[in-house]
């Protein structure tokens, strides 16, 4: 690419200039046309609003910037680009193996989940008894392996069954969910 073009920024006319990795992109200036944008458009307005202001956010704390960056850097990303994403999307609970549970107390849960952008800072886990009354919830710890590890503390009554549901939860507080039942 020519040397003068590679340091292009901004815009000249109609086109904007805009460095995106190690390449310089071109595209047409967003024309304004004044009308009132409609419910979908204001509402996805606000969600960037709020990703922005969550990547001001990260950028105040200095360690969660450098975790934020530490990653972007791998990914050939921006640590705001990357806030921001992980601000607008969620994580996903991807899997619940009752396995190990047969219904006693100390016995293990484990959930899988990831978030595409960042990380899973935390994960929950709620049983729940036929009627859906909580019999009991707690955090579930990180393995070494990435999944996540509850450990019982109620024992279901013989013939019981019962639903467990696990929420895991990103940096910006987004949630991801899924339920498993146990017959």
């Amino acid at each position: 690419m020519n040397p003068v073009v590679s340091r292009l920024r901004g815009k000249i006319g109609d086109l904007v200039f805009r460095q995106y990795k190690d390449k310089v992109v071109v595209g047409l200036r967003a024309l304004v046309d004044g009308s009132e944008p409609t419910p979908s458009q204001r509402s996805q307005r606000e969600r960037f609003r709020l990703a922005t202001a969550y990547g001001k956010w990260v950028f105040a704390d200095p360690a969660l910037k450098a975790a934020y960056a530490k990653v972007a850097q791998a990914r050939g990303q921006t640590t705001f680009g990357l806030a921001m994403a992980d601000f607008l999307k969620g994580p996903a609970v991807d899997g619940i193996d009752l396995s190990a549970y047969t219904g006693r107390a100390g016995q293990k849960i484990t959930v899988t989940a990831h978030d595409e952008d960042f990380e899973v800072a935390t994960v929950a886990v709620v049983i729940r008894d036929g009627s859906h009354a909580v019999l009991e919830q707690g955090a579930a710890a990180q393995q070494t392996d990435g999944s996540w590890r509850y450990t019982t503390t109620t024992a279901l009554a013989a013939g019981q069954s019962a639903v467990i549901e696990a929420t895991a939860v990103d940096r910006p507080g987004n949630k991801g969910f899924r339920c498993a039942h146990r017959r």
